[in-house]
């Protein structure tokens, strides 16, 4: 972990987001890449968004992300804080970031992680396939046990709400819910 952190300290603001950046295209175009050979054609795909039943959305999804965010905020209470140490990744990420950048960078998150782990994977290999790719996929949590645990339990748990509504709108407001309001908290704490 340290010498990931060591690398994190060594990029500058601009590399850091420009590796973000990338990251987000490569599972955005592996979504849009994998699309014409499991799926009728593309509006199959993004049909899977429904956004007019507002009530899942809200109250399911964003319920969820609140519940989470609520259990990570209880864990980071009574657990060492070496439980949370994701080599300094996210708190690189969203502390020098103003409000917007913070809700633009969890938007386009939760759009192309939910569109290629929920909308193509999940649905065309099931759960177990999606929370596992999910997690190793997020590989910087592989070297923290707790942290990996808690990720295939969280992508599990996102899993569970996509196949319990159906709707990829609810479990793309459930990831934004959780990556927004983290990311906020790491900003103000960092702030004062």
């Amino acid at each position: 972990m340290r010498k990931q952190k060591e690398i994190i300290d060594q990029l500058s603001d601009r590399e850091l987001m420009i590796n973000f950046y990338l990251s987000q295209g490569i599972i955005l175009v592996t979504a849009l890449s994998l699309t014409p050979f499991l799926f009728t054609s593309f509006s199959d795909l993004f049909t899977l968004f429904r956004f007019e039943k507002i009530g899942q959305v809200l109250f399911i999804g964003g319920g969820a992300g609140l519940i989470v965010v609520l259990l990570d905020l209880l864990l980071m209470k009574i657990l060492p804080e070496s439980y949370f140490d994701d080599g300094g990744i996210n708190e690189r990420l969203f502390t020098n970031r103003g409000f917007w950048q913070i809700i633009w960078i969890a938007l386009l998150v939760a759009f192309c992680e939910e569109l290629l782990f929920r909308g193509v994977i999940q649905t065309k290999f099931g759960l177990v396939a999606a929370s596992l790719i999910f997690a190793i996929v997020h590989f910087r949590y592989l070297v923290n046990k707790f942290l990996f645990v808690y990720v295939v339990l969280l992508s599990f748990f996102i899993g569970f709400i996509y196949e319990y509504t159906g709707n990829l709108a609810a479990t793309f407001m459930m990831h934004f819910v959780i990556d927004s309001l983290l990311g906020l908290l790491i900003y103000y704490k960092n702030r004062s």
